[in-house]
């Protein structure tokens, strides 16, 4: 696979990346009002908490997601400037990236970040069972 298709890979599954973290947050408060036993799994809520934390935590931190700077790396080996990119490349990246200050970014991570940690404790995932009690 040549450069440009792997950020082409890698920006798509950034949009998953996003998905998962919204579309989840989405699933989590529908699923407790409409009483979806499955958005109560430690599982998911785990893997969607640390998803999320994670973006609040690079904001504040500074650093750039290491999936932008992958890509960016990946289509500055393949030559391409962004009016060179594939369709799905252009697509992905429009839906992802939009002009805004950089505080304006780390506000809105926090403020969700904050949102899903709430969540969690409005809407706690159900407490682990132990062993015993799974075998019988």
């Amino acid at each position: 696979m040549d450069p440009a298709q792997l950020a082409d890979l890698i920006v798509v599954v950034h949009l998953a990346y996003v998905g998962f973290v919204v579309l989840g947050f989405v699933a989590v408060l529908a699923g407790a009002r409409l009483g979806w036993a499955w958005i109560r799994r430690r599982g998911f809520r785990v893997a969607h908490l640390v998803c999320t934390v994670i973006v609040p935590v690079e904001a504040l931190a500074g650093v750039l997601c290491p999936l932008t700077t992958w890509e960016a790396e990946l289509r500055r080996r393949a030559g391409q400037t962004p009016d060179e990119l594939s369709f799905v490349g252009r697509l992905v990246r429009d839906v992802l990236f939009y002009e805004a200050p950089p505080w304006a970014f780390a506000v809105a991570y926090v403020a969700f970040g904050a949102l899903v940690v709430a969540a969690w404790f409005g809407i706690p995932p159900r407490p682990r069972r132990r062993r015993a009690q799974a075998l019988s």
